[in-house]
C-alpha cells in the first residue's frame, strides 16, 4: 500500500516517508537499530540511531560508527516521521521502534521478551512496553504453541541445584549461553553464594557494558585466576562455541548444560551433547507473542523471522489483517536465543 510506513526492500525494512531503514541487512545511508545482536546491527551503514543503553555494546561490536542515541520514549523527527524507541525487554538497550506519520502509528518490535506467565520479565533491563499502534511488525522466533516458558524462579532453582550438585562432587559446572544477553541474564539469576563464577572473555567484555549501564551482576573471574580447588566449585559461563576447545579442556572433568529456549524441543540437548538443558529464552513464547500483539491494539500485523506461517494463520483466525516479511534476521548464532 502506498501509505505504508514500512516496506521491505532488498536492503531491509524501509520507511519511505522518512527515508531510513530499520535493522537493514545491507549497507544503507541511515539505519535505526533495535539492538546490537549481529543479525540486527551490521557494519557499513552511514549513520546509526539506537537506544542509549545499548551504545556501549554497539560500539564494541561495530567499532567507530556514526551513532546517535535516544533515551527511552524520546522522540526525533526524521523527514516528518516521528521516531521514538521503547523497551523490548530482550537484551541491553533492545528497543521497539515507534513511527508516527500522516495519522498512522506503526511499531517495529525487533526481538522482544514477553511471557505467558503473569509478571514475568527479563530482570536485567526494562520490561517490554506494548505500544498502541495501527500496524505491529512482530518477530516470531518461538511462534509455535509448544513454546511456553516456565516461571524463571523455577528455572534458576534448577540451575542452582545442578551447580550445587556438581560443586559437591568436586567438578566445575560449564553453563553455555550466548555472550550477549543470555550470559548476563544467567549471571544475574543464579545464586552466587554456591561458589566462584568464571566467565569466558567474550562474556566478560559484554559484562563491562552492562555494568557501565548500571546493571548489577555478581563478581566474575577469569579461568586463570582460580586455583584448582576453587575451580572445582565454580560456575563457568561461556558461549556454545567453546565446546571442544582447548579453553574448555582446562576445566578437567566438568558437568555441562545449555540454557536456551530451543531446549524445549526433545532431542536438542542430545544434539548439543550436554548433560542438561535449561529452557530459558530472551524471546517471547507463544502465549507471550499473543499477549504482546493483543496489547498493541493493532488491526494489522506483519510477522518477520521465526514461524511466520503458523503465526500469520493464527492471527487471521483472530480476524486480524496479517501477513509476513521475509527477512535476514535470526541467521546469526548470538541471535538464535
Amino acid at each position: 500500500m502506498s501509505d505504508d510506513l514500512i516496506v521491505r526492500r532488498p536492503e531491509g525494512l524501509y520507511c519511505p516517508p522518512g527515508d531510513f531503514h530499520v535493522d537493514p541487512w545491507r549497507p544503507v545511508a541511515r539505519a535505526v537499530i533495535t539492538h546490537a545482536h549481529a543479525d540486527h546491527a551490521r557494519r557499513g551503514h552511514g549513520a546509526y540511531l539506537a537506544q542509549a543503553d545499548g551504545a556501549g555494546v554497539l560500539r564494541a561490536r561495530l567499532g567507530d560508527i556514526n551513532l546517535q542515541t535516544l533515551a527511552w520514549g524520546e522522540a526525533l523527527e526524521i523527514n516528518g516521521v516521528r521516531v521514538s524507541l521503547h523497551p523490548a525487554g530482550h537484551v541491553l538497550g533492545s528497543a521497539q521502534v515507534r513511527l508516527e506519520h500522516g495519522g498512522q502509528v506503526w511499531v517495529v518490535s525487533g526481538d522482544y521478551y514477553a511471557s505467558g506467565v503473569d509478571g514475568e520479565r527479563n530482570t536485567i533491563g526494562p520490561a517490554f512496553e506494548p505500544q498502541r499502534c495501527h500496524c505491529f511488525i512482530t518477530e516470531s522466533t518461538f511462534g509455535l504453541p509448544i513454546y511456553r516458558w516456565r516461571p524463571q524462579a523455577e528455572v534458576f532453582a534448577a540451575i542452582d541445584a545442578w551447580w550445587a550438585a556438581n560443586a559437591a562432587a568436586g567438578r566445575p559446572s560449564l553453563l553455555l549461553g550466548y555472550s550477549f544477553g543470555k550470559a548476563q541474564r544467567l549471571l544475574a539469576g543464579v545464586d552466587a553464594s554456591i561458589g566462584p563464577i568464571v566467565t569466558h572473555a567474550s562474556v566478560e567484555s559484554v559484562n563491562e557494558a552492562y555494568r557501565a549501564a548500571g546493571v548489577v551482576l555478581p563478581a566474575t573471574r577469569s579461568l586463570d585466576e582460580l586455583a584448582k580447588a576453587d575451580l572445582a566449585r565454580a560456575l563457568v559461563v561461556a558461549p556454545p562455541a567453546v565446546v571442544g576447545s582447548a579453553w574448555t579442556r582446562r576445566l578437567g572433568d566438568y558437568g555441562d548444560a545449555f540454557a536456551s529456549g530451543w531446549m524445549q524441543l526433545r532431542g536438542t540437548r542430545r544434539r548439543y551433547g550436554v548433560d542438561r538443558g535449561f529452557v530459558l529464552s530472551d524471546h517471547a513464547d507463544w502465549p507471550g507473542l499473543q499477549r504482546a500483539i493483543a496489547a498493541t491494539g493493532a488491526s494489522r500485523v506483519i510477522v518477520t523471522h521465526g514461524y511466520e506461517a503458523v503465526m500469520v494463520r493464527w492471527l487471521c483466525q483472530q480476524g486480524l489483517d496479517a501477513g509476513s516479511f521475509e527477512t535476514d534476521y535470526g541467521a546469526q548464532d548470538d541471535a538464535a536465543d
